[in-house]
Order: structure tokens, then C-alpha cells, then sequence
């Protein structure tokens, strides 16, 4: 149960769903933290849980795409703990979900500035830390949307998720010598505030379960069970990789 001590791990969209779930398991794991997030309540909510626990833990409220913000967490980690090792840039937004022909150029700009640019003004600050350390683990959250699935009405979404296996690709090959591994983690439907947004009927639900092999969603436990697996020396050979955690959803045709 100490996949990660002695670790320093940064977590971005961490309030809520996915990001706060892989938050619970790197404490579990040994991990001081860095959260970030829009809501400061949800985050202090967090931090008590991870404090009850005996985490060693720091949060910072702030926009993904305000690279001041970016600066000033990676800071965070290393004056409160060290350094850093560990990235998750996780946050993201669904975006406006409607026909491309509707879509209004600003409303595009927003979803690639939290998904896209977020991601990466993350990793520009975080990459230098990690070198001080000797190496580290970067991670982008993006989608099983834009990779092996698409779907109506999400081209925002689609376009902002597949442009961070690019982004982690390219990274990958420039650091990889350096100790730093990319990887990118791919979710399929889970089942979080997000999700529950996208699919917010019990008709698209069941349309959204139904896409996958295995015919659920995923709980978002699941998921931070991969990010664990890429954040850890478990994947000490992994980097450059696409990792699909989407419950089969990329090969069903049932």
C-alpha cells in the first residue's frame, strides 16, 4: 500500500469526480499532494478527508488556464514538500455540447483553454521541477472521445482530448532521456458529475452504458486505479503510451 512513498504528486481538476478519487488512492499510497481546483470548498472538504487519513496534503484554488496559476502550484509543491514527481493534469470541462455548424468560436476557445492549454502550461512548470528531482511521472487525462469513439455534437471536446496524445507523445520523446515519463490516461464513461451532466437522463445513460463492452460505467475509483498504475513504478517502461481504461467501449460493437 505504499506504491508512491515518499512521492510529491500534483493533481489538477481534483474537487470532484475522477481527479479527487485518484487524490484518496496516492494518499493511501503514501503521496504528499498538491490539489488543485476551481471550488475551494470541495477542496477543503478533500483536504480534511485526506488529513483524517494522516496525508500530507496542500490545495490552491485557481483556473487550469491561468498559467500563474500553474506556476504557483508547482511552487506549492516544492515549498511545502520538496519538489515534485507526480503529475495528473486532470482538469477538464464537457464544453457546450451541440451541432459544430452552432458552435461559437469562444465557446471552442474555452474548452481547448481548460483542456488543451491547461494541460499543457501544467506540464511547462511541472517538467522543470520533476528535472530537478531526477525524473518524474507526468499524466494527462484525455478521452476515449477523439481517439477510438466519436460522437455527435463534441467536436470541442473530441478535438481538445485527442491534441493530448500529441502533446504527450511529443513530450515523451523529448524527456524520456531525462528521467521523465508522459503517458496519457483515457477513461471511458464514468460515472461522475461530469459524466452525469453528458448523459442527464436515464435514456442517455443507459445509451451512454451501452457503448461499452462491459455495459456499466466506470466508478471513478477505477480510473485512478490505472493513473496509480502510470503514476508508479509499475509502469516504470510506459511513456508515450494512450492507455484506454474504457470499459471496452473501443472495440464494442454489441
Amino acid at each position: 500500500m505504499n506504491a508512491l512513498a515518499g512521492k510529491v504528486a500534483l493533481i489538477t481538476g481534483a474537487s470532484s469526480g475522477i481527479g479527487r478519487a485518484t487524490a484518496v488512492l496516492f494518499a493511501q499510497h503514501g503521496a504528499a499532494l498538491v490539489l488543485t481546483g476551481r471550488r475551494q470548498k470541495e477542496l477543503n472538504a478533500l483536504l480534511a478527508e485526506l488529513s483524517a487519513l494522516g496525508a500530507r496534503a496542500a490545495a490552491l484554488a485557481g483556473d487550469v488556464a491561468d498559467e500563474a496559476h500553474a506556476r504557483a502550484a508547482v511552487r506549492l509543491a516544492v515549498e511545502n514538500f520538496g519538489g515534485l514527481d507526480i503529475a495528473v493534469n486532470n482538469a477538464g470541462t464537457l464544453g457546450e455540447p451541440q451541432p459544430t455548424p452552432d458552435v461559437p468560436l469562444e465557446a471552442w476557445r474555452r474548452t481547448l483553454d481548460t483542456n488543451l492549454t491547461g494541460a499543457f502550461l501544467g506540464a511547462k512548470h511541472q517538467l522543470p521541477a520533476m528535472l530537478r528531482r531526477g525524473g518524474g511521472s507526468v499524466i494527462f487525462t484525455s478521452s476515449f472521445v477523439g481517439y477510438r469513439v466519436g460522437l455527435p455534437n463534441m467536436a470541442a471536446y473530441a478535438a481538445s482530448k485527442a491534441g493530448l496524445i500529441g502533446l504527450t507523445q511529443a513530450l515523451a520523446g523529448e524527456f524520456g532521456g531525462r528521467g521523465i515519463r508522459v503517458n496519457a490516461l483515457l477513461p471511458g464513461g464514468t460515472d461522475t458529475p461530469m459524466g452525469r451532466a453528458a448523459a442527464d437522463s436515464a435514456e442517455a445513460r443507459a445509451w451512454v452504458e451501452g457503448l461499452h463492452a462491459l455495459k456499466r460505467l466506470a466508478r471513478p475509483e477505477e480510473i485512478a486505479q490505472s493513473a496509480l498504475f502510470l503514476a508508479s513504478d509499475a509502469s516504470s517502461f510506459t511513456t508515450g503510451a494512450a492507455l484506454l481504461a474504457d470499459g471496452g467501449a473501443s472495440i464494442s460493437r454489441s
